[in-house]
């Protein structure tokens, strides 16, 4: 007689099956704006991975439910009250932005050609000193700043709310011992 192990081909599997879709994806109820996807409350059908490893885990999306929508449809006020919000701080962190303008020190030669080049990280760091947050990825860039200039950079802030920031790229002060 052959006594097979309980945990052997899933038995031992918790949860349910994801809902699939007309088109053999996942059907799932956004609870954040996701920019490549869709607006908060709308529902959008996705790769099974990328909503069981993304979207779900980071709290962007859920199950679309009959009981989820209907929340949705009585909570559309509320929503529309939160985005309103949401829009008139980007707006104001946009004002904020393009009225600023940073200045990042680079190593360079005589022509003005830097020796390294400066990317959105460094962007991010100087706008962090000057007491406005942005993300690495908000940071629009054609290429690597390699010169000393001035520069125009886009910053994408979300839900189609763009700003450019002034960026001067000067040489960096030597000691003089």
């Amino acid at each position: 007689m052959q006594v097979r192990n309980k945990r052997a081909r899933g038995a031992n599997r918790t949860g349910k099956r994801l809902p699939k879709g007309p088109n053999g994806g996942i059907q799932l109820l956004l609870i954040q704006s996701v920019d490549s996807l869709g607006r908060q409350g709308e529902v959008v059908e996705v790769k099974p991975g990328y909503a069981k490893n993304y979207l779900i885990p980071q709290g962007l999306a859920t199950i679309a439910t009959d009981h989820h929508r209907r929340m949705i449809e009585k909570h559309k006020a509320q929503l529309a009250e939160l985005r309103k919000k949401q829009l008139e701080n980007l707006h104001t962190l946009a004002s904020q932005i393009s009225n600023t303008s940073v200045t990042i020190e680079a190593n360079a030669n005589e022509e003005g050609h830097l020796y390294g080049s400066i990317g959105a990280e460094e962007i991010v760091h100087a706008l962090k000193n000057e007491g406005i947050a942005i993300a690495t990825n908000q940071v629009r860039l054609d290429g690597p700043l390699r010169e000393l200039a001035q520069y125009s950079v886009r910053i994408y802030l979300g839900h189609e709310v763009e700003t450019s920031l002034k960026v001067w790229v000067v040489p960096q002060v030597k000691d003089a011992d």
